[in-house]
């Protein structure tokens, strides 16, 4: 199995055994990257559940909505991908338009309620 998430699709949920080459990658893009030949095509596919760690099979001509479930831990591994997208920004919202987080919210001591605000001079010896 492939060591490396694909740094193609964040939240690829399994990995792909390549039918060319007997290796597993996470998405096609990581095949390419890695490999000098195409991509096999096939109509059996064989993954790998990164969720429950286990191998299963599917056939691609006969594919059901109901095949898009590992069949051993029933993770949806159909879904949307999340690829990357270039950003700048600034983490967190815009202190001019709300600076809740520049404020201190914790309750104020009182100053006159201290330990060292007592006379403690009669107990000293």
């Amino acid at each position: 199995m492939s060591p490396l998430m694909s740094k193609h699709i964040f939240n690829a949920q399994v990995s792909i055994r390549a039918p060319c080459c007997k290796r597993w990658f996470d998405c096609a893009e990581c095949h390419a990257e890695a490999e000098d030949h195409m991509l096999g095509k096939t109509t059996e596919m064989v993954f790998v559940c990164k969720k429950c760690k286990k191998a299963f099979r599917k056939d691609m001509s006969n594919y059901e909505e109901s095949d898009e479930f590992c069949p051993h831990c029933d993770n949806h591994y159909v879904i949307d991908a999340k690829t990357p997208q270039a950003v700048i920004g600034v983490e967190g919202e815009d202190a001019r338009v709300d600076a809740r987080m520049l404020k201190d919210d914790r309750v104020q001591q009182d100053p006159t309620r201290s330990i060292f605000s007592r006379d403690f001079s009669d107990r000293v010896g």
